[in-house]
C-alpha cells in the first residue's frame, strides 16, 4: 500500500473513530460559518432589496462598489479587522482578537456583498413589474422590503446558500484574525492548512473529505429546495 492509499485509510479510520478533536473542528467551523451567514442575510438582504427600491443620488456607485467587493481578497479583510481589533487598534479593547467573534466578524464581511448582489439583482425585476403597484397601494419602503422577500423567496434561500459555501471555505481572513488556535478558533479549513503543512495527511484528508461532504450536502439542499420553492 503506497503513502496516498495510507492516507485515505488512516483518514477514514479517523473520521470513523470520531475523533473529539475533529469533531470540535466541525463544530465550530459550522458554528462560526452558519452565524456569520445569518448576518450576512440580516444585513445584505434588506439592503439589497433597498438598492432596487429607493432612487437617490449615489446609489449607482453604491452598487457597482458592492459588485466591486465581491471579489475582495479574504487575506486584505483579514488584515483590516486586525488592525482594527489589536490591542493599538480603535476597537483593541474589546478584546476580540484571536476569537471565534472575530472569525465570525471577518467572514460576514466577505459574505455580505454576496448576499446584496443576489438579491439586488431579482429584486430589481420584481421592482420593475410590481414597483407601480406598490406605490399605488401607498406601501412604505419596508413594507416594500417586505413585499419583494416574499415575491423573491428563491432569491433569499439561493443568497444565504452562496453566503454560507464562502463562509465554510474560507482560509486566509480568519487566520490571521483567529489565529488558528487549538481547541479554540481552529477550523476545518485552518486546520487543512496546517496538518498539511506539517505533514500530517489523515487529519488534514480527513478534514478535507467532511468539508467536501458538507459542500455537496449544501448544493444538494439547495437544489432541492429552490426547485420547491419555485414550485409554490
Amino acid at each position: 500500500m503506497n503513502d496516498f492509499a495510507r492516507s485515505i485509510t488512516a483518514a477514514f479510520s479517523l473520521i470513523g473513530s470520531a475523533d473529539p478533536e475533529l469533531i470540535g473542528i466541525v463544530a465550530l467551523s459550522l458554528r462560526v460559518s452558519l452565524t456569520a451567514s445569518i448576518l450576512a442575510l440580516l444585513i445584505g438582504a434588506p439592503f439589497g432589496a433597498f438598492l432596487a427600491i429607493a432612487r437617490f443620488r449615489g446609489r449607482q456607485v453604491i452598487i457597482v462598489l458592492t459588485n466591486a467587493l465581491l471579489g475582495l481578497p479574504p487575506v486584505v479583510v483579514g488584515l483590516g479587522l486586525y488592525l482594527l481589533l489589536s490591542r493599538s487598534g480603535p476597537l483593541g479593547a474589546g478584546g476580540l482578537l484571536f476569537t471565534p467573534t472575530a472569525m465570525v466578524i471577518a467572514q460576514t464581511l466577505l459574505a455580505a456583498p454576496i448576499v446584496v448582489a443576489l438579491v439586488h439583482r431579482p429584486a430589481s425585476l420584481l421592482w420593475s413589474e410590481y414597483g407601480d403597484l406598490a406605490r399605488i397601494d401607498g406601501l412604505s419602503v419596508l413594507h416594500s422590503i417586505g413585499l419583494l422577500f416574499a415575491l423573491g423567496r428563491t432569491s433569499l434561500l439561493t443568497a444565504f446558500l452562496a453566503a454560507f459555501g464562502r463562509a465554510i471555505a474560507e482560509v486566509g481572513a480568519i487566520i490571521v484574525v483567529g489565529g488558528n488556535i487549538r481547541g479554540f478558533t481552529r477550523t476545518m479549513t485552518t486546520a487543512i492548512a496546517l496538518e498539511t503543512s506539517k505533514g500530517d495527511l489523515p487529519l488534514a484528508l480527513g478534514l478535507g473529505l467532511i468539508l467536501l461532504a458538507l459542500s455537496v450536502a449544501v448544493s444538494t439542499i439547495a437544489f432541492l429546495l429552490v426547485g420547491r420553492v419555485g414550485e409554490k
